[in-house]
């Protein structure tokens, strides 16, 4: 199985600069990966703690802790390494790291480099990046390496009676911090007992946000005091729902502020060509393009990035995109402000998601029938929107703490 796999790799890296040819996404996957090499030069000979994530959400569990080793003034460079271009564009000029770049592609000769040349006093994983032959190089060298925010489920290779050669990777983590019991469970099956349940670190990323100040000018205008429903992080099939409520449902003293996932310029006019509503684009607002008032305007669509979590806390009510098509983006951002959350209804993949469906902050759609029937009844049941919001906002304050708890085993390590 190891050798399928390392001819897999193989052919990947032959493969990807083709298919980067014809596709954006995949140029930047390969361009970016052309100056890794570069990058992490300048640690060399540095004490050096490396961060991987596979993309943004990732990323904002190891933020916590990143942040966290900064404030107590530990003296070690940081290395952030990303799988996915999505995160690694958004966060390559992450302030508190001295070196963003992608992480190679999993070839033995890869990894050896990258290895020797960082040479991280301590690895750490977050949530489930399983790479066979960087976590078998790490073990070899015995650098100590943890998983963050780790899930694992059943149907994963290393529960599976082929899966050998992956559970053999597991023995380079020094201990696994798995949000679940189910977790711990599953690498307890396999003779793993360096586990701790210590939840998700985005539950602390969250609860700070309250602590910030996330007032913005033109937001309050256009709100005008108004109830509001922010549509974060929409792909074309939310949008399609949401569209149609704006022009066939929503009131007049009914506000929208969209967020699209897709912010390029051709996708936000078909998006505004495609409301009936009077609807105004952040892009004119910077540029001061904007004839009228901005509270004249009912729907505000946000053309450019960074800038979700304040608008959230202007929220009354928040959906939360992609859950229509398995890639759901963080609903624990806008619930940590006591809003009622409505998402699609392929949510599985993600833990918080299904707690809060289950408790009841969190309300799931699947057509065009509930996405209405919901915002409706958000609207119209003032008690209904409270206590949804109450939920939330209790259900992110019970899970705080996995940080400090990650924080007291490294102090120890570092």
């Amino acid at each position: 199985m190891n050798f399928i796999y390392n001819i897999f790799i193989f052919k990947a890296q032959i493969i990807l600069p083709i298919v980067a040819l014809f596709n954006k996404k995949i140029k930047l996957f390969v361009d970016g990966r052309k100056n890794t090499f570069s990058k992490i030069s300048e640690l060399k000979g540095k004490k050096t703690i490396w961060f991987h994530a596979a993309s943004l959400g990732e990323f904002e569990q190891a933020r916590p802790i990143i942040e966290e080793i900064k404030k107590k003034q530990i003296n070690y460079k940081i290395l952030v390494t990303f799988f996915s271009p999505s995160g690694y564009e958004i966060r390559k000029n992450y302030n508190l790291a001295d070196v963003v770049c992608y992480l190679p592609l999993d070839s033995k000769s890869n990894v050896k480099k990258f290895v020797e040349i960082v040479d991280p006093k301590m690895a750490i994983f977050i949530k489930y990046e399983f790479w066979p032959n960087l976590l078998n190089e790490l073990h070899k060298k015995q650098t100590p390496t943890i998983l963050v925010s780790g899930i694992l489920r059943d149907r994963q290779l290393f529960f599976k009676s082929y899966g050998g050669f992956m559970r053999k990777t597991l023995h380079a983590f020094h201990h696994f911090f798995v949000q679940d019991k189910k977790s711990k469970d599953l690498l307890n099956s396999i003779n793993f007992d360096n586990v701790t349940i210590a939840g998700d670190t985005r539950f602390d990323r969250v609860s700070k946000i309250l602590e910030q100040d996330n007032h913005l000018d033109y937001i309050s205008e256009f709100k005008n005091n108004q109830y509001t429903i922010v549509a974060g992080s929409t792909w074309q099939e939310d949008e399609e729902l949401l569209v149609n409520y704006i022009n066939n449902y929503a009131s007049e003293n009914e506000k929208f502020i969209i967020a699209p996932h897709n912010i390029k310029s051709d996708a936000i006019s078909e998006l505004q060509k495609s409301i009936n509503k009077k609807t105004i684009l952040y892009s004119d607002v910077i540029a001061n393009k904007v004839k009228q008032s901005l509270e004249e305007y009912q729907v505000f669509i946000i053309d450019t990035i960074g800038i979700l979590t304040k608008i959230y806390a202007a929220a009354n009510v928040a959906y939360v995109g992609g859950g229509l098509k398995t890639g759901l983006h963080n609903i624990l951002e806008p619930a940590t402000f006591g809003i009622p959350v409505v998402i699609g209804n392929k949510y599985d993949k993600f833990k918080e998601a299904v707690d809060l469906v289950k408790i009841g902050g969190c309300v799931s759609i699947k057509n065009q029938k509930e996405f209405s029937d919901t915002f409706s009844k958000l609207k119209e049941d003032e008690n209904f929107r409270s206590l949804t919001g109450i939920i939330n906002k209790k259900y992110i304050q019970e899970n705080l703490g996995a940080t400090n708890l990650i924080m007291n085993y490294l102090k120890n390590k570092i």
